[in-house]
């Protein structure tokens, strides 16, 4: 494969050139020169933003992804980093599980609002304590409602 300019790898990678220019200036991709005004990469590029892309997507800060790439291009892996990453996406896992019950439940739950539905204030308490993750909340079931309060437009999900 031969070089590539900016708008080449921008148009296989799906990587804005912008973003290309700000990942050079940090030092994340290099270029070898110049055709006219635009930059040229090595095809070796691509795989480095993919890896670019793969910590991005779980969670790395460019200049975490930055020291774990050596400028051959392969990647330098502390286990105990990658572990700790790990564990975060797992409590952020259970955090948005529980979010996403929650939801659901309000979604279904017969009472006439939200609110009145002791699991859904259960998962309010524990939202507005900021203990999502400590203490996860689903999965939900319906609570018994009073008869009274049973008659729900469909769709209404106020939060009153």
């Amino acid at each position: 494969m031969k070089d590539m300019d900016i708008a080449e790898v921008s148009r296989r990678t799906g990587v804005p050139a912008s973003t290309l220019r700000y990942y050079e200036e940090k030092g994340l991709i290099a270029s070898i020169g110049r055709r006219g005004l635009r930059r040229l990469f090595e095809p070796a590029v691509l795989e480095r933003l993919a890896l670019i892309a793969l910590g991005r997507a779980g969670g790395f800060a460019l200049d975490e992804i930055s020291s774990m790439l050596t400028p051959d291009g392969l990647p330098k892996m502390d286990q105990r980093r990658l572990d700790a990453k790990a564990n975060e996406l797992d409590r952020t896992i259970q955090c948005l599980t529980a979010i996403r019950e929650a939801l659901r439940h309000a979604a279904r739950c017969p009472a006439v609002r939200p609110m009145e539905c002791p699991t859904f204030r259960r998962a309010v308490r524990l939202a507005g304590a900021g203990r999502f993750e400590v203490a996860p909340i689903g999965p939900f079931k319906a609570e018994a409602v009073p008869a009274t309060r049973r008659k729900r437009k469909t769709g209404d999900v106020s939060l009153e």
